[in-house]
């Protein structure tokens, strides 16, 4: 333009004018790098909130873990990695930008921001990444992945989105077709300040990756609590007890039945007298189960307040609610306290009552079966596997009453024989097996049995088996001990249990113990 055929003016003018289109490239250029160092700051500011935003949450989720740890611990627990995790990642971002910083006089002069040494000396070395470019890549992949694997699998995607580094192989496709490394399309050879920006931009995504976590957990969890899979039914209604041909007027009604809804406390009172927790009722999950007895015929009237946890405040519910007590039956009512089926070995408590008839005026007879006290009886059963129990007496009335009831007579369940109260197959240090002692339990068995052990039989590989007397080891069974290895299978087995307070009944053959050497 300045050259040619022009005339010395024309040349000069055409000269001012490339002098004034590279000002006004220079000034553009300013511009764009204030722009850059504008958004930096927004973005620091709401990073700030976010933090702020984000701890309160976590806080108050602390404080639900502690009021209800069943349902929010974990939760909680959870919460606290992605916490952590992302606080380690963030420091490593701001420590990147406190070395690009470092020597700028004034940090809001973004103008003069327009170098690009420090992370093209930091990150790259040649043709490949240097130490530093690999731990970048590494810390963030490494965050990436780790969060992804904790959150709920709704947010997963999101997260490996948010933190995508090009595609399988780390390229990005430029304007011109070709590709280059995610690392170099993004931070190779840009102003300061723009790298500035992107890493501040980074911290944003970590930030919003963790408030997204939390929140989506706990909305999760409230999508627990109001789900229809911890509600169970129940019925409502005017009186609890109906005529023949009366009109039922009940309703079925839901309430919540896990952890959330055990109540704190209970004021209630039966028919104007105060109950005590305990020995009148106890606080279970979904409300209060009633102890008491039904008391004389006539209605009765529960009434007062429960109390439930939310948020820390103690929320009243209040309680008015009564039942029947009737009297008049047709028929005998026999139950075992127990359950359903008497054991032979046991003494098997039964309650034989007819409502309407003094206890010591009711008769109940079955092989086995001897009266205690009151509506009280003990059923031992003989041999056969069933027993038929009868219950007889006369109404007030003069009306016989007489009923019979069936029960299935069943042989106490085969013991598990256990090593340091552990059973089955399990692991322990030879010194632990050495003075450990062994014993016979019934697993979810409805009596509390109390089993001995007289002797058992012990065998490690490659030594002879040597029999104990007793529950612990003897000299015989320790020196055979001694030689076993780490990873040797060792065996308890042939126990010999019995039932301290009837040492005629034979148990089944209690099952063996097989302990893995850990040393």
């Amino acid at each position: 333009m300045a050259g040619g055929k022009n005339s010395p003016r024309q040349k000069m003018v055409n000269l001012m004018y490339l002098i004034f289109i590279a000002m006004l490239a220079l000034n553009m250029s300013k511009e764009v790098l204030a722009a850059f160092g504008i958004m930096n700051e927004k973005l620091e500011t709401s990073n700030q909130k976010t933090t702020a935003s984000n701890d309160a949450f976590l806080e108050s989720l602390g404080t639900k873990a502690s009021e209800d740890a069943a349902k929010y611990d974990k939760l909680y627990k959870n919460a606290q990695q992605i916490k952590a995790m992302s606080q380690e990642y963030y420091d490593y971002l701001e420590g990147l930008k406190t070395g690009m910083m470092e020597g700028i006089e004034d940090p809001k002069d973004y103008a003069r921001m327009d170098m690009a040494d420090y992370l093209d000396q930091k990150l790259f070395q040649g043709e490949t990444l240097s130490e530093d470019g690999k731990k970048f890549m590494s810390n963030l992949t490494g965050y990436r992945d780790q969060v992804a694997a904790i959150v709920p699998a709704a947010l997963k995607q999101s997260v490996i989105d948010r933190f995508q580094t090009g595609d399988e192989n780390g390229k990005v496709e430029k304007r011109d077709g070709t590709k280059q490394d995610w690392i170099n399309y993004h931070y190779e050879g840009y102003p300061l300040v723009a790298s500035l920006a992107k890493l501040t931009q980074l911290q944003a995504d970590v930030k919003i990756t963790e408030e997204a976590a939390l929140k989506s957990m706990l909305a999760g969890e409230l999508s627990n609590q109001v789900s229809l899979k911890n509600f169970a039914t129940s019925l409502s209604s005017t009186k609890s007890a109906y005529y023949a041909g009366e009109k039922y007027d009940g309703k079925i009604i839901i309430s919540k039945t896990d952890n959330s809804s055990t109540p704190i406390k209970a004021e209630l009172t039966l028919d104007g007298r105060k109950l005590t927790e305990g020995s009148d009722y106890k606080l279970e999950a979904g409300g209060v189960k009633m102890l008491i007895g039904s008391g004389s015929a006539g209605d009765h009237e529960v009434k007062g307040t429960i109390y439930f946890k939310q948020d820390g405040e103690e929320i009243p519910v209040e309680v008015k609610n009564s039942f029947a007590t009737i009297s008049k039956p047709n028929a005998a009512l026999i139950a075992a306290d127990k359950m359903n089926v008497v054991y032979r070995g046991v003494a098997n408590p039964m309650s034989i009552s007819i409502p309407g008839i003094p206890n010591n005026k009711v008769r109940a007879s079955a092989p086995g079966l001897k009266s205690v006290s009151g509506s009280k009886y003990v059923m031992t059963p003989g041999t056969g596997r069933n027993v038929t129990i009868t219950a007889s007496g006369t109404l007030p009335d003069g009306q016989s009453v007489s009923s019979k009831s069936e029960f299935r007579i069943k042989d106490i369940p085969r013991p598990e024989g256990s090593v340091s109260k552990q059973t089955g197959s399990i692991k322990l240090p030879k010194r632990n097996v050495e003075i450990a002692t062994v014993g016979a339990g019934l697993e979810d068995f409805d009596f509390d049995l109390n089993l001995a052990v007289s002797g058992f039989k012990f065998k490690v590989p490659g030594q002879p088996t040597v029999s104990v007397r007793g529950n612990k080891m003897n000299a015989k069974a320790k020196q055979a001990l001694s030689r076993a290895k780490r990873g040797d299978i060792v065996q308890i087995f042939d126990i010999e249990a019995y039932i301290t307070n009837n040492k005629s009944y034979k148990l089944k053959k209690v099952s063996p113990v097989v302990v893995e050497i850990t040393n």
